[in-house]
């Protein structure tokens, strides 16, 4: 299940949603924007960052880490992408907090004690989703959150529920979007069902939502990539890791450009070269 990007969904939708998680929020906390962002030398992948409005001169920065699966180098990693991301924009911000989301305690990284100093203090803050409380006590936002680490035998149920909640309470352009996410993560959490077993599920008509025509665009693009790496593989032998990620990356349309153009190649150094063009 792609939890990472159902959250950055969530965020991109309701940026003022992580705020709702913590207990001192900020005044200007709904004039937040969310981003995603690369700090490079080395390259770090920062999961969210939520910038404070521009026009209140240097404000709080926020980082985001969504957490999943246990990694017993998680804080050694946030804060090393964090200090430096704040290090390269000190002029824009007056300090940084940063936020780890976990499903629960037992995913959390063991080894804690080089980081009590920061874990014990005011400027990093631990969630763990399933101690926020029951699901339809939640607000509606945080529900879709909690809704991630339901288990598959409740979630179709809670899904419906959040569904009609959010047909009550929000505006037709809110609700469009609330069931939009409700759909992406039910169509994750049972990629096994056919679509026609989804929908049954939710109640509501999967084919025209946005989400759907998502992944099915996605899942041609990852056939179209793995389609013609076994064909490279063929004709020139083994790939290198890097060159299959290359090709994993590339959108659907220049895939189908490579798929032509590797009738031309001779060797794999006329597609490392044909990849590297279509880079620049």
């Amino acid at each position: 299940m792609r939890r990472d990007s159902i959250f950055y969904k969530l965020f991109q939708q309701s940026p003022s949603l992580l705020f709702e998680l913590l207990t001192n929020i900020p005044n200007n906390a709904d004039f937040y924007r969310f981003d995603s962002v690369a700090v490079k030398e080395p390259k770090f992948e920062i999961d969210g960052v939520f910038l404070p409005p521009e026009t209140e001169g240097a404000g709080v920065v926020y980082f985001c880490e969504v957490q999943f699966q246990r990694d017993e180098e998680l804080y050694e990693r946030v804060f090393a992408e964090s200090s430096l991301y704040f290090y390269r924009n000190r002029a824009r911000f007056r300090d940084w907090q940063a936020v780890v989301i976990y499903p629960s305690r037992s995913i959390e990284q063991q080894d804690i004690y080089p980081h009590r100093t920061l874990l014990n203090g005011e400027q990093v803050h631990r969630v763990y989703l399933d101690e926020l409380g029951e699901i339809r006590q939640l607000p509606l936002w945080v529900a879709l959150m909690v809704l991630t680490t339901v288990e598959p035998e409740q979630a179709p149920t809670e899904a419906r529920y959040l569904l009609t909640r959010a047909s009550q309470e929000t505006s037709p352009k809110a609700s469009r979007a609330i069931i939009e996410m409700i759909t992406t993560i039910m169509v994750y959490k049972f990629e096994i069902l056919s679509r026609a077993e989804v929908e049954l599920m939710l109640g509501i008509t999967l084919q025209e939502t946005r989400v759907y025509r998502e992944i099915k665009e996605e899942g041609r693009t990852e056939e179209a990539a793995n389609l013609i790496s076994r064909q490279l593989t063929k004709r020139f032998g083994q790939l290198s890791d890097e060159m299959r990620s290359s090709i994993s990356g590339l959108p659907l349309p220049v895939l189908e450009d490579l798929s032509e153009a590797l009738l031309d190649f001779g060797s794999l150094a006329d597609v490392q070269v044909w990849l590297e063009a279509v880079e620049k």
